[in-house]
């Protein structure tokens, strides 16, 4: 062992040295602001930032301009969506930028992580990041802790804004004040008072689409016929899509509605939108301007898409599991097999050289007798037969037939027993609760802090009665679109003009609920409104 301790040296530091290497050019400083939400604003105010930071940058001796990035009217939430300081980011990356002004950690981020994320990339690429209002320097020893925790200020205070806003919104939805996209708004334009104004020639098309689909056409179908009759849909995007056409079918602004909230940003910093499915409440104005299409037909193409939907039945052919809607035939999503519930399709046997038309339960086809053993095909034109002699039966008794109808509209209506609050109660209620919140606001102007508690019991309660007003609301329109959906029926039957004696696609579709196939010589016809007959096949 050594009997002497090791010797230590102490090299001094060089500053001249580093100051040297450091002047042997101007630091390249680019500055980065966001400049007001308001257009009217933005010009004025990038132009005034983008003056002050030249004066700042250009009078410094040491330093050149390595470029004045401004994001206009974006949030800062989220980096990923300020395009100009991602751009300055990778200049950073290629070394092009030196320091980088900002006028504080606010203008930065007011996103905690992104703000330190940003910070530590441009640390360990030796570029500093100066926040004037905080006085921070990126590249100082205890500069983390004050930027994490003006960031953590930033985002709070971000937060808050964006509560306040949200809740402004929500005022305004309460007060029936709506908010709507023209731009991908087909037969409407924003009109002179601010509601939608139709666009008669797009007026048409929509009534056509409507007025085709409850004539059974598929959502496909109507694509094929708006293209072949070169139809534009946008100027800026004339190709129609199934997706646009489904949006229009869906859409309540056409018949004169607007239905607030069905989406909402799950939260403040990934500002993601999702689909209101009743985690939220929605606000519903209806006749907020004119309409394209009534009410009426609006309500049943919405019943008609979603028996379409119903009536898919599996099929091992799809990836889905589902086989898309066969719209040319009525049969195909009303003929049920009487043993396994699965819909028949229409096939087309050969034999011999001669085609024949039959009906097959799917589930025998896609899988033999696995799930279905007894299930019997059928010819199609003494089906036909069978349903049309059905229809005819029922209607030489319509008076008894009518009647069944009346008792099931009776029996799908009736009010649902123990509510104890009338829409009547519920707005009085309301009415009492606002009158309170705006004398708690007067008491609370000079500390609102002391009546929070108060706050929040009022506007819970406001938040309940206005989800069970807007459940009652719905309840007593689904009542009435049960009753004009049956009464319907009921006046479509009660027509003396009516014969059929020959097969005909839209009137099976109209009088048709189902036909269930319980033998290969006995089914069992369904009319809407539930009256139903057993028929046997020739």
């Amino acid at each position: 062992m050594r009997d002497t301790a090791p010797k230590v040296i102490k090299i001094p530091a060089k500053p001249d040295v580093i100051k040297t290497a450091a002047t042997r050019r101007q630091l390249r400083v680019a500055a980065y602001c966001r400049v007001s939400t308001k257009e009217e604003d933005q010009a004025n105010s990038y132009d005034v930032q983008k003056e002050y930071y030249t004066d700042k940058i250009m009078g410094n001796p040491d330093w050149t301009m390595g470029g004045i990035f401004a994001d206009k009217g974006i949030t800062g939430t989220s980096a990923k969506k300020r395009e100009d300081f991602m751009r300055m980011i990778k200049y950073c990356r290629q070394h092009k930028i030196d320091m980088i002004l900002t006028k504080s950690v606010s203008r930065f981020a007011r996103n905690t992580v992104d703000c330190l994320y940003y910070t530590r990339t441009l640390k360990a690429l030796g570029i500093a990041a100066v926040f004037e209002k905080e006085n921070i320097n990126s590249m100082e020893e205890d500069s983390e802790l004050r930027i994490t925790l003006s960031g953590a200020f930033a985002q709070s205070e971000s937060e808050s804004i964006s509560a306040n806003v949200t809740w402004g919104k929500r005022r305004a939805m309460e007060a029936g004040k709506a908010s709507i996209q023209y731009k991908k708004l087909y037969g409407y334009r924003k009109g002179e008072d601010g509601k939608p104004e139709i666009i008669p020639e797009q007026a048409e098309i929509v009534r056509r689409i409507y007025d085709h689909y409850l004539g059974g056409a598929s959502l496909r179908m109507l694509k094929e016929e708006l293209e072949a009759d070169h139809i534009p849909c946008f100027e800026d995007s004339p190709e129609w899509s199934i997706t646009r056409i489904r949006s229009i079918l869906q859409n309540e602004k056409y018949c004169g509605d607007v239905l607030m909230q069905k989406t909402f940003r799950q939260d403040f910093i990934s500002r993601k939108t999702i689909k209101n499915t009743g985690q939220l409440p929605m606000y519903l104005i209806e006749n907020h301007h004119d309409a394209i299409v009534d009410r009426d037909k609006f309500n049943k193409v919405q019943t008609e898409m979603a028996r379409r939907s119903a009536a898919r039945s599996p099929s091992k052919k799809s990836s889905t599991g589902l086989t898309s809607y066969a719209s040319k035939y009525a049969l195909s999503e009303r003929l049920v097999c009487g043993e396994c519930g699965t819909l028949y399709r229409r096939c087309t046997w050969t034999q011999k050289g001669v085609k024949r038309i039959v009906w097959r339960c799917v589930s025998r086809l896609d899988y033999g007798k696995k799930y279905c053993h007894n299930s019997p095909t059928l010819d199609e034109a003494p089906l036909q037969q069978a349903i049309l002699t059905a229809i005819s039966t029922m209607m030489a008794s319509k008076e008894t037939l009518i009647q069944q109808i009346t008792g099931s509209l009776k029996a799908e209506v009736i009010p649902f027993p123990g509510e104890g609050l009338s829409l009547g109660d519920i707005d009085r209620r309301l009415a009492e609760l606002e009158t309170q919140f705006q004398k708690l606001l007067k008491q609370a102007t000079y500390n609102p802090a002391a009546y929070s508690e108060q706050f929040k019991e009022i506007l819970d309660e406001q938040t309940f009665l206005k989800e069970k007003r807007t459940a009652i609301l719905a309840e007593n329109k689904h009542n009435a679109e049960i009753n004009q959906r049956i009464m319907d029926a009921a006046e479509l039957l009660d027509r003396d003009a009516i014969n059929i004696t020959e097969w005909d696609e839209s009137v099976i579709r109209q009088m048709v609920e189902t036909v269930k196939v319980l033998s290969k010589n006995e089914i069992i016809v369904t009319l809407k409104g539930g009256a139903e007959i057993n028929q046997r096949l020739e």
